[in-house]
């Protein structure tokens, strides 16, 4: 009951409004959170919240996905009130809260027991308790049978079971949420181990900021698209974004203004750029007009495919594609191989044409998830119909493996070009810095109406967040190959102090050091500093 209620009632007045404050509080999520913890500042999106999430831990196989900034209560309230207040209503259940490692469950597990064995819950539930002989932070008991487990993404649970399933900040931040490793480590962890400790009727709900497209609430959405399990969504972006905000904010709007107004949110977005903003802040791990490439890299910088020809005669013996009747272009090719037929990453080939101005006219891709097979015949299509002077590859397994079986269709099919393979150094953003420098100078153009651009804006512009990134490295490759054919020439190298020839063995002494720094010629011994500046040895 709150100081100004008591201050205006009298004794029974109070004791009233104190038995009517816990019935709310038995029945009711945020009216539990407000009563055992004194001071809870509530805002709009509080209730929301609750109101949901209340509403899916009373049915039975409800699948809930909660989606807010950092900071703005929804661990609060979900991973600690609520499960204390589910087992209050619920004693002889059973709950698992898991998050990205065990010493962090453990904090929830802590904090979760605390409330049970505090006064205020006892006021509410007064035969429900922590059973003495199990008090562990991360696995205790309720004196009815009841259980909570804390458990870290990774960890085993066997032998427990979950009526209510939370699963509160599964990624730990974006190291994790950029390794695909750790993100399918992540999946298979959800569906052979999490997953299975289901009871019968059990409710999920699903914490977390939007790391990545791939994260794992992106995968269950995706399933859920393919006619897989539903989830709902509970998405609250720290600024308004739409006209059908879950609230009902006007563009722009803050979602917590009394703790981050507009101003603040801002400063925060300007302070950690647009990538961390969209996905922590917005709940978009993907920004609208690209990070890494913007989409107007794409949109605006186009050419009318109608103009473009192919084996153009331009010399006895060459062919070259040419864009209208004066541009030709020198033809270039790359490939992104895949293995796996039908799931998984795509296999994508790229058809460039470079001009004069180093301008690159993308020509051709084709992208698909086949088996090689498919993917080698449609390669060597390519290859016949643009008869390109080179063609990058990356090197590694699946080049070793499928290799000899392209170069058996090459020549089988006489199509003839020069297949250079490439190692794959650094990480996919660092691979791509090329060709991300031609695209921003303008230097890529883009085939109109071609039909496979929607594919290209898309990758492009969730590129390195996206799901899928073959055809951005297929381009990595193009930029790689171009300047490894451009470049640039060996520095000087500096002036080497050569020894000072007095003796037989000086002299020898010198002629072994030039010789390593490429001075072929003999000389007589001299008295003397001898120089070498790159060129020929000088006398000083």
């Amino acid at each position: 009951m709150s100081d100004a209620a008591k201050a205006t009632s009298g004794p029974g007045q109070e004791a009233a409004l104190e038995l009517y404050a816990r019935s709310m509080a038995r029945n009711d999520l945020l009216e539990f959170s407000k009563y055992t913890m004194p001071g809870y500042t509530v805002s709009a999106h509080h209730k929301h919240i609750a109101t949901r999430l209340q509403a899916a831990v009373m049915g039975k196989n409800n699948r809930v996905i909660l989606t807010v900034p950092p900071r703005h209560g929804k661990s609060e309230l979900a991973s600690h009130r609520l499960p204390a207040w589910y087992l209050g209503r619920r004693p002889t259940h059973q709950v698992i809260c898991a998050t990205y490692n065990a010493e962090f469950a453990s904090d929830f597990g802590r904090e979760v027991r605390n409330i049970i064995e505090g006064e205020y819950f006892k006021n509410i539930f007064p035969n429900v308790r922590v059973a003495q002989d199990s008090r562990a932070v991360a696995r205790w008991h309720t004196n009815l049978g009841g259980a909570y487990l804390a458990a870290g993404v990774g960890t085993g649970i066997t032998g427990r079971g979950g009526h209510l399933i939370i699963i509160d900040d599964p990624l730990k931040g974006r190291d994790d949420a950029d390794s695909k490793v750790f993100r399918d480590r992540l999946w298979n962890w959800y569906r052979a181990v999490l997953y299975t400790r289901q009871m019968p009727g059990a409710n999920m709900i699903l914490i977390q900021t939007r790391w990545h497209d791939d994260d794992l609430c992106g995968r269950l959405l995706n399933e859920a698209k393919a006619d897989g399990e539903q989830w709902e969504l509970i998405n609250l972006p720290a600024l308004a974004d739409s006209a059908d905000d879950a609230l009902g904010r006007e563009m722009g709007e803050a979602l917590w203004p009394k703790w981050y107004d507009e101003k603040a949110l801002n400063s925060m977005r300007r302070a950690m750029g647009p990538r961390d903003w969209s996905a922590l802040y917005q709940q978009k791990p993907i920004e609208d007009e690209g990070v890494f490439f913007k989409r107007e890299w794409i949109e605006d910088q186009t050419y009318n495919r109608e103009e473009l020809k192919h084996n153009v005669h331009y010399e006895a013996h060459r062919t070259l594609a040419a864009i209208g009747d004066e541009k030709y272009l020198n033809v270039y090719g790359a490939s992104d191989y895949a293995v796996t037929d039908g799931r998984g990453d795509f296999t994508v080939h790229v058809v460039v044409g470079v001009d004069a101005d180093d301008v690159i006219h993308v020509l051709d891709i084709w992208r698909g998830q086949t088996e090689a097979m498919e993917w080698i015949e449609a390669l060597i299509d390519l290859i016949l119909k643009w008869k390109p002077a080179k063609w990058a590859e990356e090197k590694g397994q699946i080049l070793r493996s499928v290799g000899p079986l392209i170069n058996k269709r090459l020549n089988e099919r006489r199509a003839y070009t020069w297949r250079e393979g490439f190692a794959a150094t650094g990480d996919k953003s660092a691979r791509a810095r090329p060709f991300q420098a031609r695209m921003a100078m303008g230097k890529v153009k883009w085939p109109k109406n071609a039909s496979f651009m929607s594919d290209v804006v898309y990758e492009f512009t969730r590129f390195p967040a996206g799901v899928n990134d073959d055809i951005v490295d297929a381009f990595s490759l193009i930029g790689h190959m171009l300047d490894h054919m451009n470049s640039a020439p060996d520095f000087k190298r500096p002036p080497v102090n050569a020894l000072t020839a007095t003796t037989q063995g000086d002299l020898w002494e010198r002629h072994r050091r030039g010789k390593k720094h490429g001075i072929r010629k003999r000389e007589a011994p001299v008295i003397g500093k001898v120089i070498y500046d790159g060129t020929h040895p000088t006398l000083e």
